[in-house]
């Protein structure tokens, strides 16, 4: 009686391995949380065993770490390509506050929330969330100067205001996600906070 040859499963390279194991990491972290992250969960959705995943990515913190630096990343990326689309600095700060608070980013968001809270016993973790959000804020300060130097903003400390901007979209995100009543007024509340910051008249960072 003859038996079917069992196929051989494809072997791919140390490289190859890293990259599937963090691209299933990532997927994981966007659709369920940073939580999510576990080694039994990326070994499921990368479709090879456990000990494989451990072999390659022998510390989970480390894991989870990179996780959320490369997501940030790719946040930071396409904000920072959507800001280059528009002219002036009131423009791009408009859009910034706007892509940020409309709802579209809940998943990333998510992300944040929880690396602000496993970071607490992540190290690795939380360094790499100090690292984004310090890229964070250099990303803000530039639209700032640039709107003070143009003279479209008042004379203003742009490190604080950045932070201070930093703060209102990140604590009204994470109010969102539990359905907040007022999720709905987050860009008009912070448009209009961010005006009187910069010493705008109301409306300047209306849409247009």
């Amino acid at each position: 009686m003859s038996s079917t040859p069992r196929k051989r499963a494809e072997r791919k390279t140390p490289a190859e391995r890293r990259a599937e194991i963090a691209a299933a990491a990532r997927s994981l972290a966007l659709g369920e949380g940073l939580a999510a992250v576990t080694l039994r969960a990326v070994a499921a959705r990368a479709g090879v065993t456990p000990a494989l995943v451990a072999h390659y990515q022998p510390s989970m913190d480390a894991l989870i770490a990179e996780t959320f630096d490369a997501i940030v990343a790719v946040e930071i990326e396409e904000v920072g390509a959507l800001l280059a689309e528009r002219r002036d600095p009131s423009e791009r700060l408009s859009a910034l506050i706007g892509t940020l608070l409309d709802g579209s980013r809940e998943d990333v968001t998510v992300v944040w929330v929880e690396a602000w809270a496993l970071g607490r016993r992540n190290e690795s973790l939380a360094a790499s969330v100090r690292h984004r959000m310090d890229a964070w804020q250099s990303v803000i300060v530039g639209v700032i100067d640039d709107g003070v130097e143009t003279g479209d903003f008042g004379p203003v400390d742009a490190a604080a205001a950045a932070w201070q901007l930093l703060g209102m979209i990140d604590g009204l995100n994470a109010q969102a996600l539990v359905r907040w009543d007022g999720a709905g007024e987050r860009d008009a509340l912070t448009t209009r906070s961010v005006e009187g910051l910069l010493g705008l008249r109301p409306g300047a960072l209306a849409p247009r």
